[in-house]
């Protein structure tokens, strides 16, 4: 069984026991997330009306923080003694599927 949600502005495919690395909440260690807008969930057949997905939702369990990947940014233009180096390092929150069930 699976299901389709959106977390954080993207959508992730999750199963139960699933870890995700979704965009930082504000939620502590150790207490519960949940989605209630499922997109899609499939459960034997797939089902993605919106009548009947009302009644699902999933639950996960918030592990920790995560950080991605440092990004350089650098910008220059030639001959006119323009330089400038940023960084960027996004901040994430793990978290592991727990359930998807029915209402």
């Amino acid at each position: 069984m699976y299901a389709i949600v959106r977390a954080g502005g993207r959508q992730e495919k999750v199963s139960v026991d699933d870890v995700l690395e979704i965009d930082r909440v504000s939620e502590e260690s150790g207490s519960t997330v949940t989605w209630e807008p499922v997109l899609v969930v499939n459960d034997g057949k797939v089902i993605s009306e919106t009548s009947e997905l009302s009644g699902y939702k999933v639950t996960a369990e918030v592990l920790g923080e995560a950080k991605g990947p440092k990004i350089n940014i650098i910008k220059y233009k030639n001959k006119t003694g323009y330089k400038r180096r940023m960084g960027h390092r996004q901040k994430y929150t793990r978290v592991r599927v727990t359930g998807i069930a029915a209402k």
